[in-house]
């Protein structure tokens, strides 16, 4: 008579977090928080633009060849988009999932009315598909060229110039920012609370460092714009 060997195989503790809703959450707050990190750092990058073509382009140029001689040339760069990618990802899994969740765990009527949510809270969702739908446009125009007749490889100041010199530019741009903005005022202090770094003592700090972080982020993307548009950067 044959032994039966078989065992019950029990989730891995990985696959276990992921299919809980806090593991979702915290996976969704680890990756926002990565993907704010780079927010920051691409922001200030971008301000160089203020300091000249030269100093720009001389910027877009060191992203290409950080890390040499022991990385070679765009190794860093492409790592950096590697982790951007799965953080992106993530997040949008995560998001996804814990939505379809919600829904189905929603009785179908309810006896009181909820209290109205913030204006961020109610359009985190599509605020995340505008921002994914700008992500794919802006490297489009910007990296690759594809949708900008006058790109120029090696020329980042002028393509940028170029794609703030035209009305649709400026406002796929601005529309994407203000959405950035309310994204993170809500998807920071949301991400504190996943993480369990919340607490009533810590509530205002929070929600003063995501309004600040907000503000900040918005005003200096939008300020690109703004100066092709006003003759500062020409």
């Amino acid at each position: 008579m044959a032994l039966d060997t078989r065992t019950d195989r029990r989730p891995s503790l990985a696959a276990t977090l992921w299919g809980s809703s806090v593991g979702k959450k915290t996976v969704m707050a680890v990756s926002g928080l990565i993907m704010l990190l780079y927010l920051v750092v691409h922001m200030l990058g971008n301000l160089k633009i203020f300091f000249g073509a030269a100093e720009f382009n001389h910027y877009a140029h060191w992203l290409r060849v950080v890390g040499e001689p022991f990385m070679h040339e765009e190794w860093t760069l492409w790592l950096v988009r590697v982790v951007l990618l799965a953080a992106v990802v993530a997040h949008a899994t995560s998001a996804y999932q814990l939505s379809r969740r919600d829904i189905r765990a929603r009785p179908a009527t309810y006896v009181h009315k909820k209290p109205r949510a913030s204006y961020a809270t109610r359009t985190m969702r599509w605020g995340g598909i505008i921002l994914g739908l700008f992500l794919v446009w802006h490297l489009l125009d910007l990296t690759t060229g594809t949708v900008h007749s006058g790109f120029r490889p090696g020329h980042p100041y002028q393509n940028v110039v170029d794609t703030f010199s035209t009305w649709y530019g400026n406002v796929i741009y601005l529309v994407a920012m203000v959405a950035l903005g309310l994204h993170v005022r809500h998807g920071f202090w949301s991400a504190a609370q996943s993480l369990g770094v919340g607490s009533r003592s810590r509530d205002r700090l929070l929600k003063t460092t995501a309004n600040a972080l907000a503000l900040v982020l918005t005003v200096g993307f939008v300020s690109v714009p703004v100066a092709v548009m006003t003759g500062v950067v020409s």
